[in-house]
């Protein structure tokens, strides 16, 4: 019976979380559809295939690092568990590094592979450029909530999604409707959001001490590739439904 308690404790949440962070883009369209119109609301449909590999990055490196972590920790090797978490935030931060690069600078390129010309690219390069110049909060929120829910703190990882989820709720609101910023409040009430997720996630690690930075450079190539092994297959996961969408 309390291995079932466990396993529920920690599939809930868990399910309820991967729930909310794909429904960013909905939360967007619904307030940017009224506010704009169908146009605004083609131009987030368009453009939301890069949030979509933003997170699926940050996921799967989190889960990849989140699984060594996990294993060297029941070892009893903490060293190696710590070790594990700095090779996986160094990731995280050269990964948002060179995807901000990326989709700032090919903003309007990606869009047209994707389809859009005319009033639909201009509407979806306003939004993915503050999608792009946040890309960072997005890796690094999805990154480290793995780690927070393997740690023990499932229902604390959930509550963090959730803070993100409500904070763009109420941004959306405010910033397409009160304020008629259109698809560039939308882009920003997410980015923020996903900062809220990542603020939580932040004063989780450093209250139980598991924040660091701290491995060499032979440790951190040593370590990086397995990390990074693992989480292709969560990260694929992540993008199959939405690799989907692009083709429909």
């Amino acid at each position: 019976m309390s291995e079932m308690r466990t396993f529920f404790k920690y599939v809930i949440p868990s399910i309820l979380s991967f729930a909310l962070s794909g429904i960013y883009a909905i939360v967007d369209g619904f307030f940017v559809g009224h506010n704009v119109g169908d146009m605004g609301l083609s131009a987030i449909n368009v453009a939301y295939p890069v949030s979509a590999v933003l997170q699926a990055v940050g996921t799967g490196i989190g889960i990849g690092g989140a699984v060594y972590y996990s294993i060297s920790s029941a070892e009893g090797r903490e060293k190696r568990a710590r070790d594990y978490t700095a090779a996986t935030l160094w990731i995280l931060l050269i990964s948002s590094v060179l995807l901000t690069a990326l989709a700032f600078c090919f903003n309007a390129p990606i869009l047209r592979l994707l389809g859009a010309e005319g009033e639909l690219l201009s509407l979806g390069a306003e939004y993915n450029r503050i999608i792009a110049l946040g890309a960072g909060l997005q890796i690094l929120s999805t990154g480290l909530v793995p780690f927070i829910r393997n740690y023990g703190g499932p229902l604390y990882a959930m509550m963090s999604m959730v803070a993100g989820f409500i904070t763009n709720v109420v941004l959306d609101y405010l910033f397409v409707w009160g304020f008629g910023q259109g698809l560039a409040g939308a882009a920003l009430a997410t980015i923020l959001g996903q900062g809220v997720t990542l603020l939580f996630a932040l004063v989780y690690f450093l209250r139980r001490k598991m924040f660091t930075l701290r491995i060499g450079l032979s440790g951190l190539k040593n370590l990086s590739g397995s990390v990074i092994k693992v989480g292709i297959s969560p990260f694929g996961l992540t993008m199959t439904p939405n690799i989907s969408l692009i083709i429909i």
